[in-house]
């Protein structure tokens, strides 16, 4: 048996564009990928905090240090510049891998920079 667990999270990365004429995917700062494990092309589950859209894509990589976050294809439909996501990606694990696990979690400012935030070892606000 295996269990489904959540293995990395953008907390509130701000939408930064939007371009309906492309394939699909979500662009983002390879800087703020690497901060929580996500691979190119990986499998994501987006949440718009401020409409309340959910959507899957996968994550692709854009300029280091630009703090971009830009919704494409039929992602531009579900939210919009200036709005807040929450992106995510799961992993499978084994119940003695899962009693160990602990999220790789990145809280994000108004600009899509690192908080300077406490968090437990599940990723959560202290």
């Amino acid at each position: 048996m295996t269990v489904t667990l959540l293995r990395a999270k953008l907390h509130r990365i701000r939408v930064t564009e939007a371009c309906l004429d492309y394939v699909g995917s979500l662009t983002v700062d390879a800087d703020l990928m690497d901060a929580v494990g996500l691979y190119p092309h990986e499998k994501i589950l987006c949440a718009d905090v401020e409409n309340g859209a959910r959507f899957e894509t996968y994550a692709i990589p854009g300029p280091r240090g630009s703090r971009m976050c830009c919704l494409n294809g039929a992602a531009a439909h579900k939210g919009k510049v200036g709005d807040r996501l929450i992106v995510m990606a799961f992993g499978q694990f084994s119940p003695e891998e899962a009693a160990l696990h602990a999220p790789k979690v990145v809280f994000l400012d108004e600009r899509n920079n690192p908080a300077p935030q406490a968090q437990t070892s599940a990723g959560t606000p202290a």
